[in-house]
């Protein structure tokens, strides 16, 4: 994903925080149009399409990735409170539609389109 991203002429930081005192990091950060691209794994974040229960400790996995989840949606309204756009993705999405989608958010960020808080959040998550 991060191939295809760089091929269309997209420059970022990779796994720094957007925020100094968010003790976070995304796995793609794009100061300048102040976008935060993840991409979350199907098991730890609880895909709802993917993501499979283990059967040992699973009282334990359950809090776990609730909490993740939980964790996910504090971090997203927090950079919305900010200022950013939040881009999440599942990890088994298609890296040439994911990079077209940050591309489309890029565009629209130099445009100076007016977002409100509910468009913001931009990819299949949430």
């Amino acid at each position: 994903m991060r191939s295809a991203v760089h091929r269309r002429g997209i420059r970022f930081r990779v796994s720094v925080r957007p925020e100094p005192e968010l003790p976070r990091t995304a796995d793609l950060v794009l100061r300048k149009s102040r976008i935060a691209v993840f991409v979350d794994g199907c098991f730890w974040h609880g895909c709802p399409e993917h993501h499979t229960q283990p059967a040992t400790n699973s009282e334990y996995w359950a809090d776990k990735i609730a909490g993740n989840v939980e964790r996910d949606a504090e971090t997203s309204a927090y950079l919305h409170r900010a200022g950013w756009m939040v881009l999440r993705f599942w990890e088994h999405e298609d890296p040439e539609s994911v990079a077209d989608r940050v591309q489309e958010a890029v565009r629209a960020s130099t445009e100076g389109t007016a977002r409100s808080e509910s468009e913001t959040t931009v990819g299949s998550r949430r």
